[in-house]
């Protein structure tokens, strides 16, 4: 039966009029919030480095000469699309660097500041709960049409509905888009206490409504774009090469954030299918620089006259960035990846002592912090603000996280091998599982553990093999397949995999992108970055609370918390990093003489005339 509604009594009428003109007062004799002024640049956190109409970041030469071309080569099974902002398709390399300008650039020397690129200046509240861009007249796309705010709108709806879902959750706390005019476009965010926003709209690549409003985005493959950005396509082999050229008339190459950078007329990328044959290749000139990546490439392999005759230098420059997570990442959707124990078990497995010394020459340092190398990574036992932060999950986390310091297995100081098999052997009987006839077996289905690594670098299967002889003595069979890199791609896109090697990079300032790698919402979102497929609500807080960390301070508390739930999920078994980038180079490369703490960065550098 339908309730009536009754009137209200003229007491009830007479008090809620009070109550009306008492908000009324209250309001009109409030403090109305501050009209925020326009400024040149933005930090996460504290004030920005340099000053408005600054004329070069300090870490570049602003009288660099133009010219030449840096020849650079990739080691992968070529491209076959010119668009990287979608799931489709394997994209070429360097067009996400010089094709398009962003509203905002960082800076490398700061820990999260950003500065005026296409956008002169930005407004943000004190509570920032919103952000206005105001467009350079002046900012153009390479086809000569003006960049305006009905293109940064179009940018945005464009990656969020058909661009990789990266962008649905990096800007999914934005509630609204209104272009106020032609050079003026406003985001609000809502409810939030998302800090950062601002900053990661400022990152967006501004792409050209113009161009893409009769093509199809998702599927554009080698048709060549038109860019906002300091290079434009070229000459290209599909697969095999590509070719980027200066903009001449570039539009924003005397700003105080381009000056000094991007200084060669042409950027020239040759694609390896193997990489001993491309390091023999720069050996012999046929390009100018390479970072190795291999411990043993570099103890051993750079060698020969052009290195005794000077004419390739040959250096470690120091950097101080996160070092972020490399390591065996667990498909934890598999079946066999569920229990955490067994995930646990495996890691004993890995030797990372042997292999440091045997493989590596002793160049690596053990991770024990997906933001290892930075004051961001956890260490010892909980206490202080960081236990707070974990005190309200206790009854949902495991007892280590409060009790037991994270440390990976070591075959260090006393320990052996042998002692840890022993320990993986424990772990694997509290999880079920038995040796039956020389097999790991679960004791009550009979079903063996086994699992596949699936690799695309050749060079990696000297860390695998030495694994899988290891459990292979508990009687765990591992198969290794090698794949060619397209494929690889395809296979981690779509999580067909049970085990994978994977770098988890990581800013000094994490934010928004945590949700794309550990967030329960994209575990099972086909291209994201929760390659594990954690699916867990304290990790899914967490992540929330760094988002909307209001200071530093608060930042580093909070992504401790983060860090430490996930090192004790036991999600990856940890490798290895070194906070040195391993270069080399030919000597008609020059670069600056001050390095910023981001570390080495090629679009600083110039060709000798």
């Amino acid at each position: 039966m339908t309730k009536k509604r009754t009137a209200p009594s003229l007491t009830l009428l007479q008090a809620a009029a009070g109550l009306v003109g008492a908000l009324a007062l209250s309001l009109s004799s409030a403090p109305a919030l501050a009209t925020p002024e326009p400024v040149h640049g933005i930090a996460m956190h504290g004030e920005v480095k340099y000053p408005p109409d600054f004329s070069h970041f300090d870490y570049v030469n602003p009288e660099a000469p133009k010219g030449g071309t840096l020849r650079l080569s990739v080691v992968a099974n070529g491209f076959d699309s010119f668009n990287p902002y979608v799931v489709r398709g394997v994209a070429a390399a360097g067009v996400s660097s010089y094709l398009y300008d962003s509203l905002l650039e960082p800076s490398a020397d700061e820990p999260f500041s950003e500065y005026g690129l296409i956008a002169e200046s930005l407004e943000v509240p004190e509570d920032r709960s919103y952000v206005i861009f105001n467009l350079r007249e002046e900012a153009r796309f390479q086809d000569g049409e003006p960049i305006t705010a009905e293109d940064v709108a179009f940018s945005y709806r464009i990656l969020t509905t058909e661009g990789h879902p990266f962008y649905r959750n990096y800007y999914a706390e934005v509630s609204d888009v209104t272009v106020e005019d032609s050079h003026r476009v406003r985001f609000d965010f809502g409810d939030t206490e998302n800090r950062e926003l601002p900053l990661i709209l400022g990152q967006m690549p501004i792409l050209p409504a113009h161009y893409w409003q009769d093509r199809d985005f998702s599927s554009n493959g080698l048709d060549v774009p038109v860019g906002s950005g300091p290079y434009r396509i070229g000459d290209y082999e599909a697969g095999r090469s590509v070719t980027y050229h200066r903009v001449d008339d570039y539009w924003a190459r005397d700003l105080g954030v381009r000056k000094g950078r991007f200084n060669f007329d042409e950027i020239r990328y040759e694609y390896y299918n193997d990489d001993t044959v491309a390091l023999e290749s720069f050996k012999a000139g046929n390009f100018d620089f390479r970072q190795e990546t291999s411990a043993k490439n570099w103890a051993t392999a750079y060698t020969g006259n052009a290195f005794d005759q000077g004419n390739i230098t040959r250096e470690a420059v120091e950097h101080h960035r996160p070092a972020g997570m490399q390591g065996f990442v667990f498909n934890t959707r598999k079946k066999v990846f569920q229990d955490r124990r067994v995930r646990e078990a495996l890691s004993y497995g890995f030797d990372f002592e042997w292999a440091n010394r045997n493989l590596f020459f002793d160049q690596y340092t053990r991770t024990k912090s997906y933001f290892e190398n930075s004051e961001l990574a956890s260490s010892g036992l909980p206490e202080g603000r960081e236990l707070e932060i974990l005190q309200p999950f206790r009854d949902q986390l495991s007892s280590d996280v409060f009790n037991e310091p994270y440390s990976p297995p070591s075959t260090g100081d006393s320990n052996t091998l042998r002692d840890n098999l022993r320990q993986a052997l424990s772990l694997l009987r509290e999880a079920g599982y038995g040796i039956k006839d020389g097999r790991m077996v679960h004791q009550a289905t009979g079903e063996p553990l086994s699992f596949e690594v699936l690799l695309f670098q050749k060079s990696f299967e000297r860390v695998v093999l030495p694994f899988k002889r290891n459990l292979e003595r508990l009687g765990i069979e591992v198969t290794v397949r090698l794949v060619d890199s397209n494929q690889y791609v395809q296979r981690v896109r779509n999580f067909d995999f049970d085990m994978i090697t994977q770098v988890l990079p990581q800013s000094d300032s994490p934010g928004n992108e945590q949700r794309e790698y550990w967030h329960s919402d994209n575990a099972d979102v086909v291209g994201s970055r929760n390659y594990m497929g954690i699916e867990d609500p304290v990790v899914d807080e967490l992540v929330s609370q760094v988002i909307q960390a209001p200071d530093r301070q608060a930042l580093i508390h909070r992504v401790r918390a983060l860090d430490r739930v996930l090192l004790h999920g036991h999600y990856v078994i940890p490798h290895w990093h070194l906070s040195k980038d391993r270069i080399a180079y030919w000597n008609k490369l020059k670069r600056p003489e001050v390095t910023p703490k981001n570390g080495i960065d090629l679009n600083n550098w110039w060709i000798t005339p």
